[in-house]
């Protein structure tokens, strides 16, 4: 007896874009997309979406209309399962339990800083229990320096000075679900960042306190978070050059948001290394290893944090010598308002556009909007940073034709001139850097 295999939307498409057509849409299509959306399929497709498309013309081969994509939430077998954790608000989508990662869907963040309960979560093990008296907590400083530090926060509060910082702080495998086929480990949309005002002490500050010496050549960050397959293992410790480990940015945090941070963020104590991938930025922060080579710990090498150095067939088998770690973050703009699915007023010609967009180590040069499937752009205002690493808030305004189902895509370029693909690009097996232009589907009428 043969047994029936259900696929996603997005699996048909990956296999074969005219045949997912005839599928979802009920015709066939010898004659390929553009020939499907001059007919019947064009009435099917905009049925699908709740009314007429107006640039149906424009609409790339293979695409699957914004409406029905499913990202991460829609993936689940059953839909999105919401966090429920005190402090957290409701509308974060759970991506895992074990360990614990939720994500915040775009709309969410819509304010200049993300409020901590809008704030997403990424754990790498087993959570550890909130310590009562964080001015104790201990941290050591140790390696390839002239002096070998041991601080517990308070002493740190009173020795170093205080510095607050606006900052974007991003999952390494923010967009990971955009890639095809399928890489390994959660399904994040673009909900695995946020902006948040973090307060703390320079790690420089620290490290000039220690003496770091000229055989210094990379960091090894550790935390008190345990792996959940052995419990006397470490989760995670993760590390970056020494160079990026001297950025004036990077932070010994010990506030979140004006509020001592709390120990789902990593509290009483955390690093904030912005501009690379979360991971290193070490949570339940107690030990900063200066070594003398390439940290091996846990989370390092292989292809762990590390994307391919030449294009890698697409599922294919990764050779270990062919990748390098990922260090800055690539360029990201995304929509915050409207949500996707929006529904508007019958006869509404003007939508005003709100969003966030930012670029690892490097600035925003621009952000594009189009409401055509990429046909034409408009160029957005975008705002200075509040400060280095801090995220920039963009603004536009668009006309619509007529009413109907309209897609509005986002695209930000970075200051070296690099821009958001159309689809996720440099496919790696763990998913990391995929950065694709966002879209929102609003329908009118």
């Amino acid at each position: 007896m043969s047994e029936k295999i259900e696929r996603s939307i997005d699996e048909l498409y990956a296999q074969d874009a005219e045949r997912a057509d005839a599928t979802v849409f009920g015709r066939k299509t010898e004659v390929g997309r553009r020939g499907f959306l001059g007919g019947a399929g064009l009435a099917a497709m905009g049925a699908a979406v709740g009314g007429a498309i107006p640039f149906a013309s424009n609409m790339p081969g293979g695409l699957i209309p914004a409406a029905m994509a499913q990202g991460a939430p829609a993936a689940a077998p059953k839909g999105p399962q919401y966090l429920k954790f005190p402090g957290k608000d409701e509308k974060l989508v759970v991506l895992g339990e074990r360990p614990l990662v939720a994500e915040t869907p775009e709309h969410l963040l819509d304010d200049d800083t993300t409020p901590t309960p809008k704030f997403f979560v990424r754990n790498n093990g087993l959570l550890p229990e909130e310590n009562k008296e964080p001015d104790k907590w201990k941290m050591t400083i140790d390696g390839e320096v002239n002096t070998k530090l041991e601080l517990t926060v308070g002493e740190m509060k009173a020795k170093f000075k205080p510095v607050t910082q606006r900052m974007v702080l991003e999952c390494g495998g923010n967009g990971r679900s955009f890639f095809t086929p399928t890489a390994r480990g959660n399904q994040w949309t673009n909900g695995g960042a946020g902006c948040a005002e973090w307060t703390g002490v320079r790690l420089s500050d620290v490290l000039k306190a220690a003496g770091v010496k000229s055989s210094a050549v990379f960091t090894g960050h550790y935390g008190s978070d345990r792996s959940l397959a052995d419990a006397s293992k470490d989760a995670l410790s993760r590390g970056v050059p020494i160079k990026k480990a001297m950025d004036g940015s990077n932070l010994i945090v010990f506030a979140m948001n004006g509020q001592p941070l709390s120990n789902i963020h990593g509290g009483p104590v955390r690093l904030i290394i912005p501009g690379w991938p979360g991971s290193v930025s070490a949570k339940w922060f107690n030990r900063l290893w200066v070594r003398d080579k390439y940290h091996d710990g846990p989370g390092m090498g292989a292809t762990s944090y590390r994307v391919a150095i030449k294009p890698m067939v697409p599922g294919g088998r990764a050779d270990n010598a062919n990748f390098r770690d990922l260090e800055s973050m690539p360029v990201r703009s995304i929509i915050t308002s409207p949500a996707n699915g929006t529904k508007l007023a019958a006869g509404t010609k003007e939508v005003k556009l709100r969003g966030a967009a930012w670029a690892g180590d490097n600035t925003v040069r621009q952000v594009d909007v189009s409401t055509d499937f990429g046909a034409t752009w408009t160029r957005a205002k975008v705002d200075k940073p509040k400060n280095k690493y801090d995220w920039q808030r963009w603004t536009a305004s668009v006309k619509l034709p007529s009413d109907g189902y309209f897609e509005i895509w986002t695209r930000g370029t970075n200051s070296k001139g690099e821009m958001q693909p159309h689809i996720a690009g440099n496919w790696n097996p763990q998913g990391y850097g995929g950065n694709p232009m966002h879209r929102v589907a609003v329908l009118v009428g």
